[in-house]
């Protein structure tokens, strides 16, 4: 087993233990985890290697899959809050391409919560295409919703960092996406996560499977699931979101991947960045120049319940507020123990949270993938271990 660097205090010593278990017991062979509480923090820990040769370190990034979804919803967020979008106004209002195809009514709070019907793209999709932004725009412009928007909940696994990226990146009146996150959420928190990684990248982790299955822990949305899902369905919507093109699924690790930007799949960041992020915002969102990432009314959107249904692209019941995916009872949908946590985890067993009621900011990267769709059995021990320390009340 690797050894385990970082920096903790005795108090934490039974979450880095749990951390080391899931290195002895999991085939974890390379995470790291980072802990704030009341913007400070508590716990920084790495270990394993990021590729053959290179150790982790603090800093390494990983990709994140859909726990980069925060990010973009943080960003949509700000926007709202300098008066820049209105959450029910039509997305056309403010790009007039996308209402065509029978989106003219969809809301940027549509978009948000998953209920705009713009799960997929119908249309066979060539497998470069997801790397160039302008092709990718030109599509969600095309696209037609698949059912009315408005009547049901469907995760958008990857339009909808499309569609709200270009919406932000107008409004902003920025060229790039990225150039907003960097500047107006990197860089006030002395961050470095961002969407995609430079050719190179030296920071950057390789995601590999994970070589064990994981069991024992609730885990209702994994692979195994969802495959059942898109045999029943071959052309249905489930298919179409995740395998349209199949470098969605098989291209993380390209060079092509890493230097697009791929807002809700190709985040990276190292756990300490993510927790530092989900520190400050279950904080009052306090940045690090005393200002506020979002004001009082804009923070407590992230934790308000819009939709709470059968979601139609994963099967399941799930939660969702403005961009980020709300606290369950389920172990693979809890975050933490707050009445009003909110995050977002990603495939394979990334995961980003806040936990306002207990100051919580919680980051968890991993370079060995699961099959969790949601949030998998090795954050779900970290997080018994961590509020289990805190104890009942907050």
């Amino acid at each position: 087993m690797s050894e385990i660097q970082g920096h903790w205090s005795k108090r934490w010593q039974p979450l880095v233990d749990a951390f080391a278990q899931n290195m002895a017991e999991s085939g974890e062979e390379a995470a790291a985890l980072a802990v704030f509480r009341a913007g400070a923090p508590i716990v920084s820990i790495w270990a394993g290697e990021a590729e053959a040769g290179r150790p982790w370190e603090e800093r390494t990034q990983v990709n994140l899959f859909s726990a980069s979804k925060g990010i973009v919803a943080l960003a949509v967020l700000q926007m709202v809050d300098e008066g820049k979008l209105t959450l029910d106004c039509p997305v056309a209002d403010y790009w007039p391409g996308f209402g065509s195809a029978g989106k003219a009514s969809i809301t940027v709070r549509d978009l948000l919560c998953h209920r705009s019907g713009l799960s997929a793209l119908k249309e066979r999709v060539g497998e470069k295409d997801i790397f160039d932004w302008e092709t990718m725009v030109r599509r969600v412009e095309a696209a037609e919703p698949w059912w009315e928007p408005g009547e049901k909940q469907g995760y958008s696994p990857f339009l909808f960092g499309w569609a709200l990226g270009e919406l932000v990146r107008r409004v902003a009146g920025a060229d790039r996406f990225s150039e907003c996150v960097r500047e107006r959420i990197a860089r006030p928190l002395g961050l470095s996560l961002g969407f995609g990684a430079g050719p190179g990248d030296v920071r950057v982790a390789q995601s590999r499977p994970l070589k064990r299955p994981l069991g024992g822990a609730s885990n209702g949305a994994d692979s195994q699931s969802l495959g059942r899902i898109m045999k029943a369905d071959p052309r249905g919507v489930t298919n179409k979101a995740f395998s349209n093109p199949m470098t969605l699924l098989t291209a993380s690790n390209s060079e092509d991947w890493r230097t697009a930007e791929i807002p809700a799949a190709n985040g990276h960041s190292s756990a300490l960045d993510l927790a530092t992020l989900y520190g400050a915002l279950a904080n009052g969102g306090a940045a690090l120049n005393g200002q506020s990432l979002l004001s009082e009314a804009a923070l407590s959107r992230c934790s308000e319940e819009l939709t709470f249904e059968e979601d139609q692209v994963l099967g399941l019941p799930l939660r969702f507020g403005h961009g980020f995916m709300l606290s369950q009872k389920r172990a693979d949908c809890r975050f933490g123990r707050g009445r009003g946590a909110f995050g977002h985890p990603g495939a394979g067993g990334c995961l980003g949270f806040a936990d306002p009621d207990y100051g919580i900011g919680f980051g968890y990267v991993t370079g060995r993938m699961g099959q969790s769709l949601l949030i998998d059995p090795r954050p779900q021990r970290l997080i018994d271990a961590l509020y289990d320390l805190l104890g009942d009340a907050p």
